[in-house]
């Protein structure tokens, strides 16, 4: 059966940096299911008219045209039944930390590495990027990310619930990951391919998550350019 997915990316096709499209890259390879990677750039909105979508991941599956993280990870669960479960329970049980990561989590990264972003993209995607995230956050890119080492202590604290389940266990799946971890990863691995800034200290029970994350599916993330270690 023939999938695609369609992923977002700057001018390297390799360094895919949307936190949402490696919900579903990781969702794949949980699944242990093969997609050709499309990439897609901010300006493309033509090419993903066929899924009636602007945004990215876009799964094609054989007939089947599926836009949006969760609903590509639904998908997955329905079309693949007889493969690893993405989640464990209901849906809804995850619907929370989807929505944490969204709201919370994103936002407090965004506002360390957004101004890293248009250096990896095109003129137009650049043009673009800039002109819409400088009205979303009301003052220039540069700006938004100020003092941005400085306020690393900030964000780390804030993750300390996340932290309080990963002392505990391995994933946030309990021995092996499921999509809880996928929502989460996705974030990290947004800053680990654009800014250099290094979210987490090494002695972190999230920075060592993340590294096994990193080593998932043969070091599938681990194998993507990045500018943090």
């Amino acid at each position: 059966m023939a999938r695609k997915l369609f992923e977002l990316c700057g001018t390297d096709a390799e360094r895919r940096f949307s936190p949402y499209c490696w919900r579903s890259r990781m969702a794949l390879a949980h699944k242990g299911l093969d997609a050709e990677v499309v990439p897609w750039r901010f300006t493309q909105n033509d090419a993903l008219a066929f899924a009636n979508s602007k945004t990215v991941p876009v799964l094609v599956d054989g007939d089947q045209v599926v836009p949006d993280s969760w609903d590509i990870a639904e998908h997955l669960d329905r079309a693949y039944p007889d493969r690893p479960a993405l989640f464990r329970g209901t849906p809804a049980s995850l619907r929370f930390i989807a929505s944490w990561a969204d709201r919370a989590l994103h936002a407090g990264i965004a506002k360390l590495i957004v101004s890293d972003i248009p250096a990896l993209l095109g003129e137009d995607e650049r043009a673009y990027f800039l002109q819409s995230r400088e009205k979303r956050f009301g003052m220039p890119l540069a700006q938004v990310t100020a003092d941005r080492e400085a306020r690393l202590p900030e964000f780390r604290a804030s993750l300390q619930p996340l932290r309080a389940v990963l002392m505990q266990q391995a994933f946030m799946g309990g021995d092996e990951p499921d999509y809880a971890d996928y929502i989460i990863f996705g974030a990290f691995m947004w800053a680990r391919v654009v800014s250099p800034i290094q979210l987490l200290e090494g002695s972190d029970p999230i920075h060592a998550w993340r590294e096994r994350m990193l080593d998932l599916y043969d070091g599938l993330a681990r194998g993507v350019p990045a500018m943090a270690a």
